[in-house]
């Protein structure tokens, strides 16, 4: 037996530092480069294809792989063509707003500049994409006439989910089209085609106040949302709270300090619906209580509304403070606050619908229990949708309409909500995602259903949504958020911290809930303005303002709560 050669010098053997130097430098590398690579799996070409369909999504990879391959399928058997599905993934809705708004200034720019041989100016560029121009004359009312009227593309051809506000936003600034130029593409050419589906009966136009398609069909719902709270029951249990959380309110609850897992509304479109859908509960409440005042009957209804959409404001924004004041920080995405409290890491979060399903789903054991739960609060959520549209210029329009009246059609929806491997399901994984149509809620349909007992359309007849509450104040409820809540975290938090410690004592309470600075009719007038001019310079500074004055005024809530004495 050859007996062992001693190591030589400069071997990983006689260097075992050296060795582990290039393992930690092999496993940081893998780190850092292996979301481009997952990220360039999604862009890369088959060896061989027929056609390509591009896609814009924030979807995750399970949807993407369902979706994708199902209309390849069918495509292909119905055609005999080979289809690259070139999906394109910014990030979330946030993301998506800033690449449409970047990609298509880009490419009019090289329309009016090129190919109409017109000076690029700050007006044009300002105005092009302004569905808010009042100036009819000039050459920033010409490029904007001159913009939808064209078909200047960015080389994608569908914008495949996110909420009706988003899509009404870029829809609103020209990105989003009905149909292409030659009109024979485009949503409304799936409406000629399918006018059965587009009845109340089968796809209303709207539920409950919620939009579920644009009145001018540049996009449609193709799948319902609903929000709600994601919680963990063990972690629930190890705090001593014995209740699992049935309204908004719950998360709120002193217990639960450092325990709720948030998100930034100005990163994620679905949690800052949420908290609209939490404003807008107080003021349903703070409207119906006016109501039951004596003398109301004779009051004009509409100052009672007007008071009890003000009144219900403060009440919202203040629980809106208590529950940041809770939570352990904000995150960028809200997908990650289901993860947050699966694993443990927080007690409870706000979560869309689909993310809680999925998440409750993914850790259940083999006896049917979950340490996970997902609860939608009756009476504080509304139905709304996760929309797709056909782009502006898309570069195959043909493709873009046969892949929207796929996912709307009733083979398209069961993808949506059927069991793995059950007949016309998903192959792999359950999407946990609720059809749009309400002719799929067959009993027929509920045997291959992965939720059989949900009854989704019945959240819109205990939850109208006023679009005229909230709607002229949504950008300012992000912007609040975020200036009132996640900049000033560290300050609330600790101001809260001795609130609670201290038996919360009235004046320190008043001092923390003061919004003389962000009442309803502030943020309606003189924030939304700034928010509407898109001047970056006067949003940072109305930031900065806003921020250092609750900054300021967390610290008083901190100090009186300190001064009070111990708690009682």
């Amino acid at each position: 037996m050859k007996p062992t050669e001693p190591a030589t010098p400069g071997t990983l053997a006689a260097h075992p530092s050296r060795h582990k130097e290039l393992l930690l430098l092999g496993a940081l590398l893998l780190t850092l480069i292996g979301p481009f690579l997952l990220r360039s799996a999604e862009t890369t070409a088959p060896i061989a294809y027929d056609r390509r369909l591009v896609i814009l999504s924030p979807h995750n990879e399970r949807i993407r792989a369902e979706i994708g391959h199902a209309f390849a399928r069918v495509w292909k058997a119905r055609t005999g063509e080979a289809l690259y599905i070139d999906w394109r993934i910014p990030g979330g809705s946030s993301e998506i707003a800033l690449f449409l708004k970047s990609e298509f200034a880009g490419a009019f720019q090289y329309e009016w500049q090129n190919r109409l041989g017109k000076g690029w100016t700050q007006e044009v560029a300002a105005a092009f994409a302004n569905p808010r121009l009042r100036d009819e004359s000039g050459a920033g009312a010409d490029a904007r006439q001159t913009f939808l009227a064209s078909s200047v593309g960015i080389g994608v051809d569908v914008l495949f989910g996110g909420g009706s506000y988003d899509f009404q936003q870029h829809a609103d600034a020209g990105y989003l089209v009905a149909h292409d130029a030659d009109g024979q593409h485009g949503l409304t050419a799936v409406m000629a085609d399918h006018p059965d589906w587009f009845e109340a009966a089968v796809m209303p136009a709207q539920v409950g106040g919620e939009p579920f398609r644009d009145r001018s069909a540049r996009w449609i719902g193709v799948v319902l949302a609903s929000f709600g709270i994601v919680y963990n029951r063990d972690v629930l249990h190890r705090l001593g709270v014995l209740s699992e959380p049935a309204q908004w309110a719950d998360l709120a609850d002193p217990a639960l300090l450092g325990q709720v897992a948030l998100s930034d509304p100005t990163k994620s479109g679905s949690v800052a619906k949420a908290f609209e859908l939490m404003i807008q509960q107080q003021m349903h409440q703070a409207v119906a209580a006016l109501s039951r005042e004596p003398g109301s009957a004779t009051a004009p209804a509409a100052e009672l509304e007007a008071e009890g959409v003000r009144r219900g404001w403060e009440a919202g924004l203040r629980m809106i403070q208590r529950i940041s004041a809770n939570a352990r920080y904000f995150t960028d995405s809200a997908a990650k606050i289901p993860l947050e409290v699966a694993r443990g890491d927080a007690a409870a979060g706000m979560a869309i619908d689909s993310y809680g399903r999925a998440t409750e789903e993914f850790v259940r054991q083999a006896d049917g229990t979950s340490r996970v739960g997902f609860v939608a609060p009756r009476g504080g959520t509304s139905i709304s949708v996760d929309s797709i549209a056909m782009l502006r210029g898309a570069p195959d329009p043909e493709l873009a309409t046969a892949f929207i009246a796929f996912i709307l059609s009733p083979e398209g929806q069961k993808l949506w909500a059927f069991r793995p491997g059950a007949p016309g399901g998903p192959i792999d994984t359950a999407l946990r995602r609720l059809p749009v149509r309400k002719d799929f809620y067959t009993e027929e349909n509920r045997r291959f259903m992965t939720d059989p007992a949900e009854r989704p359309y019945s959240l819109g007849e205990v939850f109208v949504y006023h679009p005229e509450w909230t709607g002229p104040a949504f950008a300012g409820i992000r912007f609040l958020i975020r200036v009132m809540c996640a900049d000033t975290h560290r300050e609330m938090k600790r101001a809260w911290q001795a609130l609670v410690a201290h038996g919360f004592p009235a004046p320190a309470v008043a001092t923390f809930h003061d919004l003389s600075q962000v009442s309803y009719d502030q943020t309606v007038g003189r924030i939304a303005q700034v928010l509407r001019a898109r001047d970056r310079v006067q949003e940072v500074r109305l930031a900065r303002e806003l921020g250092d004055a609750f900054r300021a005024q967390y610290r008083r809530a901190y100090d009186l709560a300190v001064s009070a004495g111990p708690k009682p």
